[in-house]
């Protein structure tokens, strides 16, 4: 079984002294392809340098909790980035990007301001997003829907997606996949459940957004992507389908979402 983790931090600094055993492990695990996205200007060029080094693919977007401070400037080193990579087969989608309204305090217009710039560079760049969306589904919703989204937008993923149904299907009209990861794996996570359940075949991505959002039986440590099959396990079981099935499914899901995925696959079987 190839398996594909759609959002996985491994320039996090947690890898540091593990990151070369992190990555045999996922390899030995089945993880065929790992995501890492950036969060800031400052970790642009250590995403991808990471993916060209291990052979995954990598995103470069400003995270909505850290664009304080940032303005104009940064924004254009963004562009001038993806400019300069855009011929890079690694380099997927933009993100991390997004919003957050679950931190108290958190500048949410300024947020705004540098998510529909984003999404706008992702129209210009012809590149899909990987969200990152905290208590505001309805308010990035609407700025996907602004920016072109379900009308020639380029689609991508809702990464650790945590609202409604109703939020859900309007994620997927948007032509958005949705991403499950570790919380679906705890028996109180009743909505992610419900919703890993319930959603359409083709709205399902898997991902560890390592180190964080680790599954049920490595609460308190560090989740990493050889985590990624037993958390697709856990999927299939919600699904009442087999885990090859899944895998099969994410993947597939994962290409469609991230298109150049499917290239970068090509490329490895020819290599």
């Amino acid at each position: 079984m190839d398996w594909i983790d759609t959002h996985a931090h491994l320039d996090a600094t947690e890898f540091d002294a593990t990151r070369d055993a992190v990555q045999q492990r996922a390899r030995a695990a089945g993880v065929r392809s790992i995501v890492i996205p950036a969060v800031a200007p400052s970790n642009f060029a250590a995403v991808r340098e990471l993916a060209h080094a291990g052979g995954h693919a990598y995103a470069l977007g400003v995270h909505p909790l850290y664009v304080a401070g940032l303005g104009d400037a940064a924004l254009r080193q963004l562009h001038d980035a993806l400019r300069d990579a855009i011929d890079d087969p690694r380099l997927v989608a933009i993100g991390e990007i997004g919003l957050d309204h679950f931190v108290d305090g958190v500048d949410v217009a300024h947020q705004l301001w540098w998510c529909e710039r984003q999404l706008r560079l992702a129209r210009e760049f012809e590149l899909p997003v990987l969200l990152h969306v905290r208590r505001a589904h309805d308010v990035l919703a609407a700025a996907l829907r602004r920016a072109g989204w379900g009308g020639g937008g380029r689609g991508g993923i809702a990464h650790a997606f945590n609202g409604s149904r109703q939020q859900a299907d309007a994620f997927i009209a948007l032509g958005l996949r949705l991403g499950f990861g570790g919380a679906m794996t705890f028996e109180r996570a009743r909505n992610i459940r419900r919703l890993a359940a319930a959603l359409p075949d083709s709205a399902i991505v898997l991902e560890t957004d390592s180190p964080d959002l680790a599954p049920a039986w490595l609460a308190g440590t560090p989740n990493e992507p050889a985590q990624l099959p037993r958390i697709g396990a856990e999927l299939a079981r919600l699904r009442a389908c087999d885990t090859a099935a899944i895998a099969a499914l994410t993947a597939a899901n994962a290409r469609a979402a991230l298109p150049r995925l499917a290239a970068l696959a090509a490329l490895a079987a020819g290599a």
